[in-house]
């Protein structure tokens, strides 16, 4: 394979996709030693820092490969169809720093330039406070499901600085690994291995230049990726874990009923009429999924790119697209695990694994299903206050 450094930024984020194709087999094969660890093995991460995962999306003028959304959003969902953990822990950490892009210009270069690969990891729920100090802030607080936060060279929390006629006022601070306390709780059915557990600080003096205020202060680079509202970028990428996932859970019903012949049957469940439907409605709706995550996915990086404002509907229908196709990619990994038959309920099975790890997944605030009502509130023209949208 060609050097990456001296590829151009379509051909990199290719290098990256095929490069992880080319894993998947050994993913899949220490998919259960990754879920018994409860994080991503240190020589599997190396792989995928080495593989240029965690800088997709960085800008080339901070040393990332500056891939397009589309690009990346198919590189978790190729990593999913192994793991949904390893996918989760990539996707966090390849998007985690769009919300540190709201930091002090000479902050962020501190942070990012460099030949050492950065990666961030952090809590968006204000679980923590902040408050002036001389120097800079003094910051307490315990944050939860801070995923990849073992690996991660920054961390950062959201706090409440203030309540202003009602509503929080926010402010997040960034903390060096040393700076924090991380609490062995990732004890969990689904998405195990990654390794998302709680961290906390006391007292931690955290220089302004440090500290931001998410969603109201600008992105300090200019670059289309900080252009698209992160709780709907968050969101893609969620959802290309899970049209992953049930992918992966497709390729591996298909491999069991090739060789699975039923109590009191004589053929394997491959030669079932009710299979063949059953499994052409699982594909459709998979390949439906991703074709629509990928056209929303397309404009809003469209929109990116010309530094056009998104609107309320646009946010609306990426938050929707989100949430509708990780249904159809729940259902999916539901009929698949309901045609394994018997042998799906064993521990060691993918299937198994698979729909516990897409259980957890949908339990993320940003694929709730109630996102549909925020979203078609929008689209009917009425009036929505909501904090993170």
């Amino acid at each position: 394979m060609a050097r990456i450094d001296s590829m151009t930024s379509p051909s990199k984020a290719i290098s990256v996709h095929e490069a992880v194709r080319a894993l998947r087999t050994e993913l899949d094969d220490r998919a259960a030693d990754i879920e018994a660890a409860r994080r991503v093995p240190r020589d599997v991460l190396d792989s995928l820092i080495d593989i240029g995962c965690f800088r997709l999306l960085l800008p080339l003028s901070h040393g990332g490969i500056e891939a397009d959304l589309g690009s990346a959003l198919s590189v978790f969902e190729e990593l999913a169809r192994a793991d949904a953990s390893v996918a989760w822990t990539v996707m966090i950490g390849a998007l985690a720093w769009c919300d540190a892009a709201s930091l002090p210009a000479p902050t962020f270069d501190d942070l990012f330039v460099g030949d050492r690969d950065v990666i961030v990891a952090g809590a968006f729920n204000p679980t923590g406070t902040i408050a002036p100090v001389e120097g800079g802030y003094v910051v307490s607080g315990r944050w939860a499901f801070v995923s990849g936060c073992q690996h991660a060279s920054w961390l950062y929390g959201n706090c409440v600085e203030d309540v202003v006629d009602g509503r929080p006022k926010l402010r997040a601070a960034m903390f060096d690994p040393d700076e924090v306390v991380i609490e062995d709780t990732w004890n969990v059915s689904g998405l195990s291995g990654t390794g998302s557990h709680h961290f906390h600080v006391d007292d931690v003096i955290v220089p302004a230049a440090r500290t931001f205020v998410p969603l109201v202060d600008p992105p300090c680079v200019d670059t289309a990726i900080v252009r698209i509202p992160t709780p709907a970028l968050f969101a893609l990428g969620i959802a290309s874990v899970a049209i992953g996932t049930a992918r992966g859970a497709l390729d591996e019903v298909m491999r069991i009923a090739r060789e699975r012949v039923p109590l009191l049957e004589h053929e394997p469940v491959a030669a079932n009429p009710h299979f063949h439907y059953e499994l052409a409605a699982a594909d459709t709706d998979v390949r439906a999924a991703r074709a629509l995550l990928m056209e929303v996915a397309s404009h809003a990086w469209l929109t990116a790119t010309a530094a056009d404002p998104f609107s309320l509907e646009q946010r609306a229908r990426l938050r929707a697209t989100a949430v509708w196709a990780t249904e159809r990619a729940v259902a999916t990994v539901e009929d698949a695990y309901r045609s394994g038959g018997g042998r799906a309920v064993y521990l060691d099975s993918s299937l198994q694994r698979r729909l516990r790890d897409m259980h957890a997944l949908t339990q993320h605030f940003l694929v709730k299903r109630d996102t549909f009502t925020t979203a078609g509130a929008i689209l009917a023209g009425q009036d929505v206050e909501v904090l993170v949208f």
